[in-house]
């Protein structure tokens, strides 16, 4: 009787030391410190959290994209100021001035198709201005930019413009001889043209909200 109490006493013993290692161990688990943190949590929380910072690290990486406003053009003086046109190809051109008067087209006011580019639509001065060049270099609808003048977008040709010349519209012939008389300067090859234009494609040019900071520019012209 003595054994058998002895024996389950020390079952008993055994039993208790093996349940409190168990509890020990866990309870040393749960205290570890992560390394870099230096707080209490477990492994499955530590990894938990480093996950949510490498996903917090990228949201702060991502580079916002940026558009430039017409307030931030308006500081600007000119065109060229404002606008970088060395992201555009360079060509020489000679360029002289013309209007749409008998002394260029040999059309009258009388005259139906007065003031009627090749292209079909109405000379202009503008923003984006009509201009004439060589339709197998410049296909009607091509842009260019023309320092001193502005942007021209090719709506006619002429017998004599032939190569590496172009003519920029003006209203009079005082004004070409005021204003330009003949050049030879190097131009931006801004846009290509596809063989035509519109009407409604100069108006939509010309009528470029963020553009509109330059207005005053031309209308003194």
């Amino acid at each position: 009787m003595k054994i058998k109490n002895f024996i389950l006493h020390v079952g008993m013993l055994t039993l208790i030391m093996i349940l409190l290692v168990q509890a020990v161990t866990i309870i040393s688990n749960a205290g570890e410190e992560h390394p870099k943190s230096g707080n209490v949590m477990t492994a499955k929380a530590a990894e938990l959290r480093q996950t949510t910072l490498k996903h917090k690290g990228l949201n702060v990486s991502k580079t916002k994209q940026r558009y430039i406003s017409s307030d931030e053009i308006a500081s600007q003086q000119t065109i060229e100021e404002a606008i970088d046109f060395d992201q555009y190809p360079v060509a020489t051109v000679v360029a002289t001035g013309y209007t749409a008067g008998i002394e260029s087209t040999g059309k009258t006011e009388e005259h139906p198709e007065y003031g009627i580019t090749f292209s079909g639509v109405k000379v202009k001065r503008d923003l984006y201005s009509t201009i004439a060049a060589d339709l197998t270099i410049y296909p009607i609808g091509t842009i260019l930019y023309i320092p001193d003048y502005g942007y021209g977008v090719v709506a006619d040709k002429g017998s004599a413009i032939k190569g590496n010349k172009i003519d920029l519209f003006y209203h009079t012939v005082d004004d070409v001889f005021a204003q330009w008389g003949k050049k030879e300067l190097e131009v931006y090859i801004v846009e290509m043209g596809n063989g035509e234009l519109t009407e409604e494609q100069l108006i939509k040019l010309n009528e470029d909200e963020a553009m509109q900071v330059f207005r005053q520019q031309f209308n003194e012209d």
